[in-house]
């Protein structure tokens, strides 16, 4: 009886060492999936404060809670099934669907630059600002595309997992970057609260701490703006680039390569290829915002005909 009772034991045993093995592989290959992704996940805390500029302070954390929550919804509800489901029966179709992601990145991006380039804002006079509602659509929208590349670029690190290791690393990929970006997006939209809860203080420390916050942040707000921009560019540039290169069409890709090799890679690598994909971003960004306006719409024509 007491041998089975310690035979049991030691089985117990054992299987508790290949859990927590299997846990450390997870915890391990979960970390190289998000190092590697971490290049989107800067671009995706850059893009993000934008769609709050112009909110009203107690608004601005509940927007970015409702903001991470689509952004959840997005990784574990949209992407994460699909992407396991195409990896594992139509892998081919991966690139086509980025290829598309990353032309309406790049849009948006150009879109953006248009306003700025037009001096137009968007709600300009005589314009009602966009609804909350309109806003946390629309950055859920561009958070869609920007978690499609992190997720598949953490698939790609896994992918000689078993199917439900992957399904494990990817859910704990998705969970600590939306926490990751969506707590750092809501650290820099309440800098101006903190400052002015500062400037309260008794200490002249805290005091002149507090009124450099409050001055910096509209600088900080508009540098992300730009820089959020910039990312929607070059991270779509970069997507269609890639895109084209697994679907068999390898010049883009190929010249960039080159480039960057030609410039010994390193720093000046990177800016090379940063600049290169921003620019393939502008180019097709612009050529979709001049056509999208020439596509028929039926809501369009049903306006016209009732005038």
């Amino acid at each position: 009886m007491s041998a089975g009772l310690f035979g049991l034991l030691d089985d117990v045993a054992a299987l508790a060492k290949l859990a927590a093995a299997s846990v450390d592989d997870v915890g391990a290959a979960a970390g190289r999936a998000t190092v590697k992704a971490a290049g989107v996940v800067v671009d995706d805390t850059a893009v993000t404060p934008q769609y709050v500029q112009g909110v009203t302070a107690e608004r601005e954390i509940p927007i970015v809670k409702k903001i991470a929550w689509g952004s959840i919804r997005n990784k574990l509800l949209i992407i994460l099934p699909l992407a396991l489901i195409l990896s594992q029966f139509a892998e081919w179709a991966l690139a086509p669907i980025l290829l598309v992601g990353g032309c309406y990145l790049a849009y948006e991006g150009a879109e953006k630059v248009w306003e700025r380039v037009r001096g137009h804002e968007e709600h300009g006079p005589g314009q009602e600002p966009a609804s909350e509602k309109d806003l946390v659509a629309g950055a859920v929208r561009t958070d869609l595309i920007l978690s499609t590349e992190i997720m598949l670029i953490a698939l790609d690190q896994v992918a000689d997992e078993s199917f439900w290791s992957r399904l494990v690393i990817l859910i704990v990929v998705a969970i600590a970057l939306t926490i990751g970006v969506y707590g750092v997006v809501g650290l820099i939209v309440k800098m101006d609260d903190a400052g002015l809860a500062l400037t309260q203080r008794r200490s002249r420390f805290a005091q002149r701490f507090g009124h450099g916050l409050v001055a910096a942040m509209p600088k900080l707000l508009e540098t992300i703006s730009v820089v959020g921009i910039a990312a929607m560019l070059w991270v779509g540039g970069h997507i269609m680039v890639n895109s084209l290169h697994d679907m068999g069409w390898h010049a883009p890709h190929d010249a960039i390569h080159h480039l960057v090799h030609a410039v010994h890679g390193g720093v000046q690598g990177w800016l090379v290829e940063t600049v290169l994909a921003a620019a393939i971003g502008v180019v097709v960004g612009g050529l979709v915002l001049a056509v999208l306006p020439l596509v028929p719409r039926r809501g369009r024509g049903e306006d016209s005909s009732r005038d």
